[in-house]
């Protein structure tokens, strides 16, 4: 099976490699336009990246591929009302995750609850058809400081519910089990028949 995965993320593109390795994923082009991403909801901007992706690459003629995967995911601390949410990759932009992942931490009030999950909402829109989304999510709390090299993204200040490290400092294996994407992933496997 071959899959446009709409995003010119490379951790994600690596990730989704080792989530679904039956699957042949192809990165969106870096010569393509931005995918737009304007919904209030993770779903709502996984379906628009997945049906936009799927209108383009046809509008260029490019070779058949069996659907279109697009994913919308990010951190949601309930102290800070849920946010970043839908707005995980554009907070602090001009950031680097160096950076970001402090300035999210320092934005929680002294003594409030640290609790927080990752969300992450794949959709899929089939060549043909209706597309259709599943999702994923892992509950945890935020660390007092970003720890681990491992993952990207928020991952060095996630410590997921049961353990005591942090998305940064587990093992690959161990995070994809746990993560949001990780189940999301496992989720899509029954609609395509993996």
């Amino acid at each position: 099976m071959k899959l446009l995965l709409a995003t010119r993320n490379a951790h994600k593109v690596e990730e989704f490699h080792e989530l679904l390795p039956s699957i042949d994923f192809i990165p969106w082009p870096s010569d393509a336009p931005e995918i737009p991403e304007s919904g209030a909801f993770f779903q709502d901007n996984a379906l628009q990246k997945a049906t936009y992706a799927r209108d383009w690459w046809k509008a260029q003629g490019l070779p058949p591929v069996d659907g279109f995967l697009a994913d919308d995911s990010g951190i949601c601390v309930d102290a800070l009302w849920g946010g970043p949410g839908v707005l995980s990759a554009r907070f602090a932009n001009h950031l680097s995750y160096a950076e970001k992942n402090p300035l999210l931490l320092s934005m929680v009030p002294a003594g409030a609850p640290r609790s927080a999950r990752f969300v992450c909402v794949l959709a899929l829109a089939p060549t043909a058809g209706e597309p259709f989304t599943v999702g994923g999510a892992v509950e945890g709390s935020l660390a007092t400081e970003p720890r681990g090299q491992s993952g990207f993204g928020y991952d060095p200040i996630f410590i997921p519910e049961g353990y005591d490290r942090t998305f940064g400092e587990l093992e690959s294996a161990v995070k994809h089990q746990l993560s949001h994407r990780g189940r999301a992933a496992e989720a899509l496997k029954a609609p395509l028949g993996l």
